[in-house]
């Protein structure tokens, strides 16, 4: 992944304002294009192929940081914690992004597994020994679609995960 770096200071300014964006990186990546590329108020350059790439790699970051702040257990009782159910959407969304952009996914896919995985048997455990009650804002039916989706295989699920999602609808 490309840093937030660029001779163009115009440029730079758009890639950290993407790269740190809110939950929905895409729209930064638009407003920016528009700013650096038609707006009255800004700089009306050209960005170039490279460029572009650039700031769509910024939103990617910017999905994967999100979706890693999700699945950090430490994050569950923080006020910017959105929970496994918005993890899902930003995953779908990443995505989705991803392949209409024709970047590949599977080591983005293959370390949110990971992390998955972690958040489910630190949630299981604290559970467990009553250090708090479940976090799981999803379904089973949601969080086994997600599961299958990572590639996490039946073997490296922890047991008991099932057990701490709402119920199904």
């Amino acid at each position: 992944m490309a840093q937030a770096d660029s001779e163009n200071p115009h440029l730079a300014d758009e890639l950290l304002i993407v790269r740190h964006s809110g939950e929905i990186p895409e729209v930064a990546l638009h407003g920016s294009i528009f700013f650096l590329t038609r707006d009255p108020d800004g700089p009306t350059i050209e960005i170039t192929p490279d460029e572009l790439l650039l700031l769509k790699q910024m939103v990617v970051a910017r999905y994967h940081e999100i979706i890693n702040r999700d699945l950090g257990a430490n994050n569950r009782d923080k006020g910017f914690y959105r929970g496994l159910a918005r993890c899902i959407c930003n995953w779908q969304r990443l995505k989705r992004f991803c392949l209409k952009e024709g970047f590949a996914t599977d080591s983005l896919r293959k370390d949110i597994a990971s992390a998955l995985i972690s958040f489910l048997k630190e949630e299981i455990f604290d559970i467990a020994t009553k250090q708090r009650i479940s976090s799981i804002n999803c379904t089973v039916l949601e969080l086994t679609e997600l599961i299958e989706e990572l590639g996490i295989n039946a073997v490296d699920r922890p047991e008991g995960w099932r057990d701490i999602c709402l119920a199904d609808r």
